[in-house]
């Protein structure tokens, strides 16, 4: 089947008013809190606005506490605006409104003042989009821009609204009727135009260095370290301090370059306006793209261009490549609107006219050319700028999504807990000076010195490691990263959806990854495998020929098969030929290459061609050892083409047999599935056994391409404007073009890995039900040792509810020896366990609308355990992903970017398989074809999520353990040394931490899932257990030293640090800095061993030499500049030496052991399993529900009291 154009790129995510969520938005509005909130809807998502005025009160109570709080008012509104809006600004109606709080889906909150245009000259210049597609002229406009896009004030819908969005939602009759006005615009409808739309450009300024700068220090991180640096440099530790100075400025100086460095590479993937021709003042012009305005009329040039704007064609047809924005790497061929079908008033612009629809960014290829001569292909502007769907992408990547909440909440509440401690550390440090009465000063400075020891300001940069280093290692491996938050939610991923366009279409695992694309799953296309024509018995009834594995006429017209067929499958299809080369579809160019018939581009000249709008018939011919089965003339002409639609399952062709005494003869071919193609055709031309041989072949897997046709009387103009829904109807039945579907090499075996790793795998697919259960055992989808069953309807049997009556019947399972490749996979499939489902569910498309639509109630149990859907339309794959993430689910899809765009941005992560960098359909985008990059980039999220996991403890036990030795110092009346400082937060630290995250993904995914958050049970038993083993550790070398008869106690000199008992505690705290770097690099099952982590193995040793030769040197250079006091027993060294290494060895089989293995595995594992027999909500739905209704799929026969009396033949018919 041909790839799937007709709904390319889904335009209605641009939130027109025929979109899915938009309807589902008006038919369940969200509540309004207040007068003066309302919503705004932008792209996909939603966003709460509140209106303000100003007042002059306000302003003066506003400006006064900035002054007041010395600007400390001010730094908490830029945090929280909402703030500022509530003192500042008094609410109103937006009628009256000033100014604008917009509150995205993500909490993110954004002020924006509302500006106003009025007119220049003569009143009514000003004009804008209504509803209708028509334009009003107005005296004035209010608006605000917000995320590059402008909103308009509709007084009369009382409703803040984007132009374009009206553009995109026009009634489409309205669209089309304008197509007899291509005078164009003048200048001064351009004009008013530009004043509602603004210029067509990209603009994207660089953002002046000093705003980047002050963005990223006024976090409240980097202004608690300025906090701690001010204190430090009150108390004498200047040098640390100006170190700690210069190490934030280096930081922030490298988050500006690495915001310019994205600025300027976004700005590269926009490039240039260059210059187009355009109709003004009846004339065509040459003049700057940025000059476009909406319903300009553009002359596209014959060679290769980058398209400026998305535009409308309105006559002739162009080839172009979309691959930049959506993956597609198959040239589309464009449409003019004349070739649209007739439609009612009320059907909008949308999705399924794409065909007629130039995308901004996509190169245009090919114009077609008429009797060889340059067409002057015109083109509508439909949007520009930000609105066009190019600027949908530039938005993308320049807004992305925020980083996931509950991992930041986790950051905060583990920040609290150390603050506690803090506090502890305070109070104790308050009442210990006091009671030696020192001065307040002192005891001030002291105190608030613990908490900036506790409290590391650096944690979320640390954090932050791990996926800078994952996102370069996708990078060698050709997958790119838009947004990098994706990458840790790749980690916590346990559900895959693959599509597969011919076969298999796509798959989701609970650990959920999609994939779409041809080829995805199965090798490069498809293999033609037979042919089953029709022909008629002695009864005049029609039945089904014999196998042909070939297309020669000749052979089939020996068992009298009707040689339709053959014509039907040279020329039902939509191949190109670009610079001498066929491009399409695959499938489509091995049934091309199997006929051996030649396309040319090109027609001989007749009267009715000539006349009708510069059509460019495709021309077909027969191999000549075929010729005496055809016309005299030999040939054929394609002279429209409806293009394959997935909601409708099929694709035609009106073909003419030009020839002296058949001018007006002319055969409509049609092609698609089973199912749709018999409800198309004539009872009488259906073979008896048609249902049953189109099962049969489904249950073995093969791919089945119904063929029928019609013969018609017409001229070519009213071949041309007659609907398509009547030219395929009432078709002749032909046969079934019979395709093997071989999986790749690669699929099965990540399939395997993927379920062995507890990431449950779900097919959608466009095919058959029975192809993809076929194809689903055969790649591993349906487990050997689990029951399958199908979940179908009756359309026309209703239950005592008067809902459409649905029934479940068991399928064949998968064979246990194809599937279990080796014992790990095998000792997978015989595991049984309370979270996991002993049977798998399957479903068609139409069944899964009637769910949805009367039985609301199973969708959340048919998504936990459905793992194969069939049919499936293309705005259902959105809604199978949404079904599954409200269950908990964590998903991801992998697709092409064709019909899947909502699919890919409505997963937690997604991957577009394109030649591109970056796609319009999700933030990862890969250059290799297969589903191996799913592997990659969830074994890199793994990573990242566990090496975040591993700094932040990492990071916390530093500030833990410096805590401990300031403490017990504290008690001697001495501190740590300016150097010693320096030498552990410097150099210990920064660089250890710095290559702590350096350790690369594991080899193969492990069935264990990473901590889905921070703040486990694990995580603090580590990094307080690793508290108490430092504390035995610290204590008992102090103790020790204390107890020695030459020890040198500390003069109680006011903050004398060259002490003793601090060389000692400072000796005990580098070996455990030093051991913490593979206490927290534990390899298994996540990431490789640590030795394999080379940077930090070397410094480590390098770290390790440097301290054993402070330790066991006397050189008054280091003793100085260090704060050391030597000991003078080399025993005692040793013995120090010895407690140090003991305090590490029993921090790494603690952490390895009892916290990796006893508390991670065992403890929280009986935690989770407990609460979930208890059904507790802090479970993820979907875990529940398994361990509700996993055992047994008779809940469903409960719940619908299904019916097992109808027979596979009425199953089947129920699809039709």
């Amino acid at each position: 089947m041909p790839t799937e154009r007709a709904s390319l790129l889904d335009t209605t995510t641009q939130r027109g008013y025929n979109s899915i969520e938009m309807k589902k938005e008006k038919d369940n509005p969200k509540p309004t809190s207040s007068f003066n909130q309302a919503r705004l809807n932008i792209g996909e998502e939603s966003c709460d606005i509140f209106a303000y005025k100003k007042t002059t009160s306000r302003t003066i109570l506003h400006y006064t506490l900035c002054v007041v709080t010395c600007g400390i008012y001010m730094l908490v509104c830029y945090w929280y605006p909402a703030l500022m809006m509530s003192v500042r600004f008094k609410p109103s109606s937006h009628e009256e409104s000033d100014y604008l709080l917009i509150e995205d889906a993500h909490g993110t909150q954004t002020l924006k003042e509302i500006f106003g245009t009025h007119n220049e000259g003569e009143i009514g210049s000003l004009v804008r989009r209504t509803r209708y597609g028509t334009l009003e002229k107005v005296d004035s406009i209010r608006f605000f821009t917000y995320r590059k896009i402008r909103y308009i004030w509709y007084e009369k819908d009382n409703e803040w609204l984007n132009p374009a969005d009206l553009d995109s939602t026009a009634p489409f009759n309205t669209i089309k009727s304008s197509m007899t006005y291509l005078t164009g615009l003048t200048n001064e409808e351009a004009d008013a135009r530009r004043h509602v739309y603004n210029q067509n450009v990209l603009y994207l300024p660089l953002t002046p260095l000093l705003k980047i700068l002050f963005k990223e220090v006024l976090g409240p991180f980097y202004l608690f370290q300025v906090f701690s640096v001010t204190l430090w440099y009150v108390d004498n530790y200047a040098y640390y301090a100006s170190v700690i100075v210069l190490i934030t400025v280096v930081s922030a100086g490298l988050s500006v370059r690495s915001a310019r460095k994205q600025e300027r590479k976004v700005r590269n993937m926009v490039g240039e306006s260059g210059t187009v021709t355009v109709r003004r003042n009846k004339e065509d012009i040459v003049v700057n793209a940025s000059e476009l305005v909406p319903d300009d009329i553009v002359v596209l040039p014959t060679d290769t261009f980058v398209l400026p704007c998305d535009m409308l064609l309105l006559n002739g047809t162009v080839i172009v490549n979309e691959a930049m924005l959506t993956g597609e790497s198959v040239p589309v061929t464009k449409a003019s609107l004349k070739e649209a079908d007739e439609c009612g008033p009320e059907v909008r612009l949308s999705s399924e006219h794409n065909r007629h629809t130039l995308f901004c960014g996509t190169s245009v290829l090919q114009t077609r050319n008429y009797k060889n001569q340059p067409v002057l292909v015109r083109a509508r502007v439909l949007r520009t700028g930000f609105s066009t769907l190019k600027g949908q992408l530039v938005r993308s990547i320049m807004y992305p999504k925020p980083a996931d909440k509950e991992a930041l909440n986790d950051i905060f509440v583990f920040i609290s807990v150390l603050g506690c401690i803090a506090l502890l550390g305070f109070g104790y440090t308050v009442g210990l000076m006091v009671s030696r009465r020192e001065t307040p000063a002192h005891i001030i400075i002291r105190s608030l010195d613990i908490i900036t020891i506790v409290v590391p300001p650096a944690l979320p940069a640390a954090m932050s490691v791990g996926m800078i280093n994952a996102i370069s290692r996708l990078k060698k491996k050709l997958i790119y990263c838009t947004s990098p938050t994706a990458i840790n939610v790749c980690g916590l991923i346990n559900v895959v959806c693959l599509k597969k366009t011919i076969s298999v279409e796509y798959i989701f695992f609970c650990f959920q990854a999609c994939f779409d694309k041809t080829g995805t799953l199965t090798a490069e296309g498809l293999d033609f495998n037979s042919l089953k024509g029709v022909k008629k018995d002695k009864n005049g009834k029609v039945q089904f020929t014999k196998e042909f594995n070939n297309l020669d006429p000749a052979t089939l017209s020996e068992d009298n098969a009707n040689l339709n067929i053959v014509i039907a499958a040279a020329s039902c299809h939509s191949l190109t030929r670009i610079d001498g080369k066929l491009h399409g579809d695959p499938l489509e160019l091995i049934l091309v290459e199997k006929s051996n018939w030649s396309i040319e581009e090109a027609v001989d000249s007749g009267e009715e061609t000539e006349d009708f709008d510069n059509v460019q018939p495709t021309v077909l011919r027969p191999p000549p050892e075929h010729a005496s089965f055809h016309p005299e003339n030999h040939e054929y002409s394609v002279i429209k083409q409806h293009p394959f639609n997935s909601v409708l399952q099929r694709m035609s062709v009106i073909v003419s047999t030009p020839s002296e005494h058949s001018a007006h003869e002319m055969i409509v071919f049609s092609k698609g599935s089973p199912e749709m193609i018999a409800s198309l055709c004539l009872s009488e031309t259906l073979p008896e056994d048609y249902m049953d041989i189109v099962n049969l072949y489904a249950r073995r897997g093969f791919r089945l391409i119904a063929v029928a046709s019609k013969s018609v009387h017409m001229n070519f103009a009213k071949a041309l404007k007659t609907p398509r829904a009547q030219m395929e109807s009432d078709l002749e039945f032909l046969g079934l073009i019979i395709m093997e579907n071989r999986l790749k090499d690669v699929t099965l075996s990540i399939i395997n890995e993927l379920s062995v790793a507890n990431i449950r795998c779900v097919m959608v697919t466009g095919d058959n039900i029975l192809t993809a259960m076929s194809v689903a055992r055969e790649c591993g989808i349906i487990r050997p040792t689990k029951k399958a069953f199908i979940i179908n309807h009756h359309k026309d049997e209703k239950d005592p509810l008067g809902r459409t009556k649905l029934f479940i019947e068991q399928s064949q399972t998968s064979s246990e020896s194809d599937i279990d490749t080796d014992s790990e996979v095998r000792e997978f499939d015989l595991k049984d366990s309370i979270e996991k489902s002993k049977y798998q569910l399957a479903i068609s498309g139409p069944t899964y609308a009637v769910i949805n639509n009367e039985y609301p109630e199973l969708v959340e149990r048919i998504t936990a355990v459905c793992d194969v859907y069939a049919r499936m339309a293309p705005d259902q794959k959105a809604q199978m992903i949404s079904a599954n993430q409200s269950i908990g689910a964590k998903v991801l899809m992998c697709g092409d970017g064709a019909n899947d765009c909502a699919a890919l941005k409505a997963a937690h992560a997604g991957i577009s398989l394109s030649e591109a960098e970056a796609s319009i359909a999700a933030p990862f985008t890969s250059n290799v074809p297969d589903i191996s990059c799913v592997v990659e980039v969830i074994k890199e999220g793994r990573c990242a999520v566990v090496t975040s996991y591993a700094v932040s403890k990492y990071m916390a036990a530093y500030s833990l353990n410096e805590f401990l030795s300031v403490m017990l110092l504290y008690n001697d009346g001495t501190n740590i040394s300016d150097g010693q400082f320096l030498y552990i937060d410097l150099i210990l630290i920064t660089i250890v931490a710095l290559f702590l995250g350096n350790t690369a993904a594991a080899n193969k995914l492990s069935p264990l899932p990473p901590p889905g958050r921070l703040a486990t049970s694990s995580f603090y038993f580590s990094v307080f257990g690793q508290l108490v083993i430092n504390i035995i550790t610290q204590t008992a070398a102090y103790v020790l030293v204390r107890a020695q008869p030459w020890y040198i106690p500390n003069p109680e000199a006011l903050d004398n640090t060259t002490t003793m008992i601090g060389t000692t505690v400072f000796f005990t705290a580098c070996s455990m800095y030093l051991g913490y770097a593979f206490v927290y690099s534990r390899g298994w099952p996540f990431r490789r061993s640590v030795f394999t982590n080379w940077p930090l193995c070397l410094t480590v040793a390098i770290l390790t030499v440097v301290n054993l030769f402070m330790i066991f040197t006397n050189i008054e250079f280091v003793n100085s500049a260090m704060g050391f006091v030597h000991i003078p027993k080399l025993s005692m060294l040793f013995i120090i030496l010895a407690i140090s290494w003991c305090g590490v060895f029993i921090s790494i089989i603690y952490e390895h052991f009892f916290v990796d293995r006893i508390v991670a595995v065992y403890f929280e594992n009986w935690l989770r399993k407990r609460r979930l027999r208890r059904g507790d909500t802090s479970i993820p739905a979907y875990e529940r529900i398994l361990a509700d209704i996993g055992g047994s799929p008779a809940w469903f026969e409960q719940e619908v009291n299904v019916s097992r009396s109808m027979n596979r033949k009425e199953t089947m018919e129920s699809q039709l």
